[in-house]
């Protein structure tokens, strides 16, 4: 089970913090990463186990509780921030292979920006936050 919920997050991770993947594989701490994610939720995984509950669901409560730190992913709000607002450059970004690089150094642009809003699931959707973001997206790419 261990194995299987490392490579769950492993690939929640890749897609919706690659911010975080690229920092984990430079200080070479991916797998202590992982493991210590994954020892956080054994207890939870095995009292699900004895409640006699089925494989998939143990795996997507406890990739839940990981992932919840994570969340949400400044990465795809960027993301959905050029797609849909800039996305003649989007679509470039795409075809040229960069868009992931450049979501991600958008990431650390931003970052005064989600601080200063206290990024969260709650004020993810606050207009304030989405047009301060276009602002700095909108500098960036000119």
């Amino acid at each position: 089970m261990q194995n299987v919920l490392m490579q769950k997050l492993w690939t929640y991770i890749v897609h919706n913090n690659p911010e975080l993947m690229l920092s984990l594989q430079e200080s070479c701490s991916v797998t202590r990463y992982l493991e210590e994610k994954v020892n956080t939720v054994i207890p939870m995984a095995a009292q699900l186990l004895d409640e006699g509950r089925p494989q998939y669901i143990i795996e997507e409560l406890c990739l839940d509780a990981m992932a919840e730190e994570l969340k949400p992913s400044r990465y795809q709000y960027i993301r959905s921030v050029i797609e849909e607002e800039f996305n003649a450059d989007y679509e470039r970004m795409k075809e040229n292979g960069t868009l992931t690089y450049e979501v991600v150094n958008l990431i650390e642009t931003c970052k005064s920006i989600f601080s200063g809003f206290e990024f969260n699931s709650e004020n993810e959707a606050n207009r304030h936050l989405r047009y301060a973001i276009i602002g700095q997206v909108h500098d960036y790419l000119a």
